[in-house]
């Protein structure tokens, strides 16, 4: 289990259910209390109805109704220490510097390992929002 894990909440969101399986599976391993989400509708409605508040949003960007950085701003705007991990097949310039850089959020890209997501989960729930 890693340090940072304990009894932090982590929603994962993919409209592809493999994915979203296996992103949630290795979050779990890593001794998070994990919520998986098949839309930004489903998470929004799953992040309204949890007592605790979340430690990081691990999303997919394209998804169709709500994108993955629409439902990011609709989090951060009630929480805003909320840590927003963007996971994606492609790295388009456009994504990095209007979702990542701009906001300070973290982006991984697809297929990564076990070690690549925990690496980098780790980093960013380290660092303070807008750092």
């Amino acid at each position: 289990m890693s340090e940072t894990a304990g009894k932090k909440t982590v929603l994962v969101v993919d409209d592809e259910p493999e994915i979203r399986k296996l992103v949630g599976a290795m979050m779990a391993q890593c001794g998070y209390t994990v919520l998986t989400a098949d839309s930004g509708e489903h998470a929004f409605k799953l992040y309204r109805n949890q007592d605790e508040p979340l430690e990081l949003l691990i999303t997919d960007v394209v998804a169709p109704g709500m994108s993955g950085p629409m439902l990011a701003d609709k989090l951060t705007a009630l929480q805003p220490n909320l840590k927003v991990l963007y996971i994606s097949g492609y790295e388009g310039t456009h994504v990095v510097q209007k979702y990542v850089v701009e906001k300070g959020h973290a982006l991984l890209i697809k297929p990564f390992t076990l070690t690549e997501l925990q690496d980098k989960v780790a980093e960013l729930l380290q660092t303070k929002v807008g750092t």
